[in-house]
C-alpha cells in the first residue's frame, strides 16, 4: 500500500509505502504544489464519555456499547482514547469500568483504550466547579474504592481527575502518583495553597481548564490563573467555541504554551449525532447544528459534542497557528503527559504504520476526509 500526502512532522510531500505492517520506505516528493492530504499519527482524546448514541456511563453499560462507540470515533480520526467515566454511584461506575476492561479484550478496541480515564466521584460539590457531575454521589477520596476500581479495570485506570481542597486529597494523590496515575485538578474550588499543594505530592494536570468553574468569581487570585501561571502543569482544553470562546482558548494557548496544552473532546454520547431534541441526565437537552449541547429552551452548556479533529480545525483559526502546531495538541503532547511517546515518534522507516491521513483546506482551514490506518 502506498500513501501519498504531506508529513505533519516536517511538511515534507512524500510517498509513504506500507508493507507487513510496517513503513518500508519514505519517498520525497516534488514540492511543486504542495498536497492537501496531510499524515500525521492518529489522534489521542485523554477525555471522551461517549459518542454516536453510545454513553459509558448510563446505567448497564455494556462491552457492545464501548466497542462500537469506539469504532464511531475512529471514523473521525481519533485512533487511541480514554474512555471517561465521571461521578456516580460506585457501583455503577464499577460497572462501566468492567464494560471497559471486557470490551479491551477484542484486540482492535484493546489497541484503541490505552487507559480509562475517572473523572470525580472525589470533586466539588459547589454549585458551578461541579459543573453537570450528581451532588449526591460527590464524595470524598475512598483508596478502597478506588483500588477496587483499579482490580476491576486490571491497572487499566491511568488518569483520575479530582478537587485538590477536599478532604484527604493530598494523601489520596500521593497515592495514585506512585501507582502510575496521572493526577488533573479539575471540577474544583481550590485556593492558591490548595492548588500548589496538589502540585506538590505530583498533580501534573489541569482537567478541561475554564470549564466546570463558578459563572462569576473573584477577579484574581482565583483556581483559573493560578493553574495558568504554574508551568509544571499541562492543561487540557474544550476547544469548541462553546465550552471556551476563542479569546479564551488564544490567551490560555498563549499562558501555557504548545508544549503544555492538550486538545480534548470531552464528548458525550449525543456527539456524532444528527441536531435535535434529546434525553440526557434526566433532561432535556437540545443538539443544536453548531454541535452544542445545551439544556432545552436555554443557553446552558449540557456536554460537547466535539470531535478531537474539529478542535485542531478551531486551534488553527482561534490562535492564528499552523496546522502542525495544533495536529501536535492532540498527538505529541498528550504522548508526553502520559509516556506514549513510541505511539507518536516522528513517522519514520520501520515503524509499525499507525497513522492518520487527512484533507486541509488552507483557504477555508476546514478538514475533511480523516482515515485511520490502524497496524497495531
Amino acid at each position: 500500500m502506498k500513501i501519498v500526502g504531506r508529513l505533519v512532522d516536517s511538511a515534507e510531500n512524500v510517498e509513504l509505502e506500507i508493507k507487513n505492517g510496517q513503513i518500508y520506505s519514505i519517498v520525497p516528493q516534488p514540492a511543486t504544489k504542495p498536497s492537501r492530504t496531510w499524515i500525521s499519527r492518529p489522534l489521542i482524546d485523554i477525555q471522551i464519555n461517549g459518542f454516536g448514541g453510545y454513553d459509558l456511563n448510563a446505567e448497564n453499560t455494556t462491552a457492545h456499547d464501548v466497542s462500537q462507540m469506539v469504532e464511531s470515533v475512529h471514523e473521525t480520526g481519533t485512533g487511541y482514547l480514554y474512555p471517561t467515566i465521571i461521578t456516580g454511584a460506585s457501583q455503577q461506575m464499577a460497572q462501566a469500568i468492567s464494560a471497559i476492561h471486557q470490551a479491551s479484550q477484542d484486540q482492535s478496541i484493546g489497541r484503541a483504550i490505552l487507559g480509562i480515564h475517572i473523572e470525580g466521584p472525589y470533586i466539588s460539590s459547589i454549585d458551578g466547579p461541579r459543573g453537570a457531575h450528581p451532588k449526591r454521589h460527590v464524595r470524598t477520596p475512598n483508596w478502597d474504592e478506588f483500588r477496587r476500581w483499579q482490580d476491576i479495570a486490571h491497572g487499566k485506570i491511568k488518569i483520575c481527575t479530582l478537587a485538590p481542597e477536599v478532604e484527604g486529597a493530598l494523601p489520596f494523590i500521593e497515592k495514585l502518583v506512585a501507582s502510575d496515575v496521572i493526577v488533573g485538578i479539575g471540577h474544583t474550588n481550590a485556593t492558591t495553597e490548595q492548588i500548589q499543594n496538589a502540585i506538590s505530592v505530583g498533580a501534573e494536570l489541569s482537567t478541561h481548564l475554564g470549564n466546570a468553574a463558578h459563572a462569576l468569581i473573584r477577579r484574581h487570585p482565583n483556581y483559573i490563573w493560578d493553574q495558568l501561571a504554574e508551568d509544571s502543569l499541562f492543561a487540557s482544553l474544550i476547544v469548541d467555541g462553546h465550552h471556551l470562546p476563542a479569546n479564551v482558548v488564544k490567551s490560555m494557548i498563549r499562558a501555557k504554551g504548545l508544549r503544555k496544552t492538550i486538545l480534548i473532546s470531552d464528548a458525550v454520547h449525543l456527539a456524532g449525532m444528527k441536531p435535535g431534541r434529546y434525553r440526557f441526565t434526566n433532561h432535556e437537552v437540545e443538539l443544536t447544528t453548531d454541535k452544542c449541547v445545551k439544556l432545552y429552551g436555554t443557553n446552558y452548556l449540557a456536554g460537547s459534542a466535539l470531535t478531537l479533529i474539529k478542535g485542531i480545525e478551531n486551534t488553527v483559526r482561534f490562535c492564528q497557528i499552523e496546522l502542525p502546531q495544533a495536529v501536535s495538541l492532540a498527538t505529541q503532547i498528550p504522548a508526553e503527559l502520559l509516556d506514549l511517546k513510541d505511539k507518536m515518534g516522528k513517522i519514520k522507516v520501520g515503524q509499525a504504520a499507525n497513522l492518520l491521513t487527512f484533507e486541509w483546506d488552507e483557504l477555508s482551514q476546514l478538514i475533511s476526509e480523516p482515515k485511520l490506518h490502524l497496524i497495531n
